[in-house]
């Protein structure tokens, strides 16, 4: 089953019929974490909101462990993230997407593995490519054919380096600067630990990156909210209409 996690301006996904919800239990916290079902032509997804229902929780506080855990103890053996980003690439214009093929990891302080208590062994998975290359492909894919149907023609960028930063707060000129020597691409708050978690669990996981500002230092003035909130306004059907051309074409019924 496919798995979507929905970030910052997915909270729902339209043309999807509703299914039920499961409140699953996970050794990583005391409440249970909810996942919503829907289904597209008889085949059934599994969607999370990855900061709760209201939109209350920072990346930085995401119990991502519990997140991905529940998806699995649901048979989700693909997932796909949907992360709002800042952009560092002059080609990801805000309102573009990005399907990224590398992570940087940023990120300090959260928990990142399943493999540190009451261990045999110890375990070192390989991330070589921390993106699954088949889900990445299906997702470039699924972006051609909703260009196609759509009068809406988005850029989609194939590949790419995503910088996971620690967040909440956004990025000094400074650190965007050195994050672009470094060779990113764009920048967000929440692949990782979720991509790495995914591959413990031996879950493809793929990220469907909308740039919804550029980063900072990267254009003249402050980063505006009320201008992020208008991309993220304008994208959300383009992103639902991928994620139903995915389903249509991809989906395991």
């Amino acid at each position: 089953m496919l798995g979507v996690i929905g970030g910052t301006g997915l909270s729902q996904i339209k043309g999807f019929e509703p299914a039920g919800y499961n409140h699953v239990a996970t050794p990583f916290c005391e409440t249970k974490i909810e996942v919503e079902l829907l289904q597209h032509r008889g085949c059934k997804i599994a969607f999370l909101r990855r900061h709760g229902g209201k939109h209350t929780i920072p990346p930085h506080k995401v119990n991502y462990q519990a997140n991905i855990w529940a998806l699995h103890k649901l048979g989700v053996d693909k997932i796909v993230g949907v992360n709002a980003v800042g952009s560092i690439n002059e080609k990801l214009v805000p309102g573009c997407l990005a399907v990224p093929d590398q992570i940087i990891d940023y990120t300090h302080g959260r928990a990142a593995t399943y493999f540190e208590e009451t261990l045999k062994t110890v375990v070192h998975i390989d991330f070589t490519r921390p993106f699954a290359e088949t889900l990445r492909l299906a997702l470039l894919d699924s972006a051609n054919i909703t260009n196609v149907k759509s009068s809406d023609n988005r850029l989609v960028m194939n590949g790419g380096v995503y910088g996971c930063t620690q967040g909440p707060r956004l990025e000094t000129a400074a650190e965007v600067n050195k994050y672009k020597r470094d060779g990113c691409d764009l920048l967000g708050m929440t692949a990782m630990p979720e991509a790495v978690l995914a591959r413990e669990l031996q879950i493809d996981y793929a990220l469907l990156a909308l740039s919804v500002n550029w980063a900072a230092g990267q254009f003249e003035g402050e980063i505006s909210m009320d201008d992020i909130s208008k991309v993220v306004g304008n994208s959300k059907d383009f992103v639902t209409d991928l994620l139903r051309a995915l389903v249509e074409k991809y989906g395991e019924c």
